[in-house]
């Protein structure tokens, strides 16, 4: 009769505990909720960047402190001049627009003949571009619904563009707080992992160290150098809404297909506005960079771990679905180390078996 009592009270005991550690648990993730997203990008940025930290202050006597603020600080730089050149540029083009149209001042310019040639849409894209270049006013009347439709998604990616630029811009200062702190954050995520795995907490740390960074390089950055390479060639032929174009081709990368997929509109437009020998510069152009993948995430990949692309794809879709643009980067990442992860624990289980 007593050990029925004891156990009794030592159940209520433990379910009393248990009951406000999950009250604490959950209320704490309830007001970090808005933040984690955040937080887990600048853990990403950080662990990536952090060599260039340890290279600086071998190479030059930095500080980590001062080394993480000027990366930081640089980071914070790169993103604002293209955030405030979009809406800059949104602005000044809307402001342009509005009054064009009001004063009936807005010309269309009428399209090359050669895009008649085009396949499947050509001849009613050349069609519909001589319309709007005789008689903008009739195609607004009769597409009207069509042309709300067609603003209000672009505001509206517009709209998260700009919040995912002001989210990288935390995320880079949540970033630099990480790297100037990076031996205690190590030191952290060391114990709790031996906490929750025994003895293989230092290995685990390191492995997630290599797997974030195989991935940040292997694959984001492939697709950041895609985009440049793409941007240098637009640039070149004067394509317009440069940065859009550049962004799509990034994300395009990401996610794991061919930027050429992103780039069809734009070698479109530039056979239908430039010479015929520059429209094929610029297409064979597209294809090397739409095939330099195949040298450089060979080259970035494989410093680390093999992380499959259906993985890294999943990831990509899964947190841009979830989360916008940010969750698009953090996803690929997040996703690629659970994969790691699950796979070294399968593989020590069956060791031990």
């Amino acid at each position: 009769m007593r050990f029925e009592t004891d156990f009794s009270k030592q159940a209520i005991d433990a379910f009393i505990k248990i009951a406000a550690i999950a009250v604490l648990v959950y209320w704490c993730f309830s007001i970090l909720r808005p933040f984690i997203l955040l937080v887990v990008w600048g853990g990403i940025i950080a662990t990536a960047l952090y060599p260039v930290v340890v290279w600086g202050n071998n190479k030059f006597g930095f500080s980590k402190g001062k080394m993480s603020g000027g990366l930081a600080f640089v980071g914070v730089l790169l993103l604002l001049i293209p955030l405030i050149a979009i809406s800059t540029g949104l602005y000044t083009s809307g402001s342009e627009l509005v009054t064009g149209y009001q004063d009936g001042t807005i010309s269309i310019p009428k399209p090359d003949a050669s895009m008649a040639d085009w396949p499947v849409i050509g001849e009613k894209a050349y069609a519909f571009g001589i319309q709007a270049s005789s008689n903008l006013e009739s195609v607004l009347l009769k597409y009207g619904e069509e042309v709300k439709a067609i603003v209000g998604k672009l505001a509206s990616l517009v709209g998260s563009l700009g919040g995912g630029f002001i989210q990288f811009i935390i995320s880079t200062i949540i970033a630099g707080a990480f790297m100037a702190n990076a031996d205690k954050c190590e030191r952290a995520f060391i114990l709790i992992a031996d906490r929750l795995t025994g003895e293989h907490g230092e290995a685990l740390t390191t492995l997630s160290k290599t797997t974030v960074r195989s991935v940040v390089q292997g694959v984001i950055g492939v697709a950041v150098i895609q985009s440049v390479m793409a941007g240098i060639g637009m640039a070149f032929v004067g394509v317009p809404a440069l940065g859009l174009w550049m962004l799509l081709v990034m994300l395009v990368a990401i996610i794991q297909l061919p930027p050429i997929l992103a780039l069809l509109p734009v070698i479109f437009y530039v056979f239908s506005v430039n010479t015929t020998t520059t429209a094929v510069i610029f297409l064979i152009w597209c294809i090397i960079v739409s095939g330099s993948d195949a040298v450089l995430k060979p080259m970035l990949l494989s410093r680390g771990s093999d992380i499959p692309m259906l993985v890294i794809l999943l990831g990509a879709l899964g947190g841009m679905a979830m989360s916008g643009i940010v969750g698009l980067f953090v996803g690929a990442v997040v996703l690629s180390l659970t994969y790691q992860l699950f796979t070294v624990w399968l593989d020590s289980e069956a060791e031990e078996d």
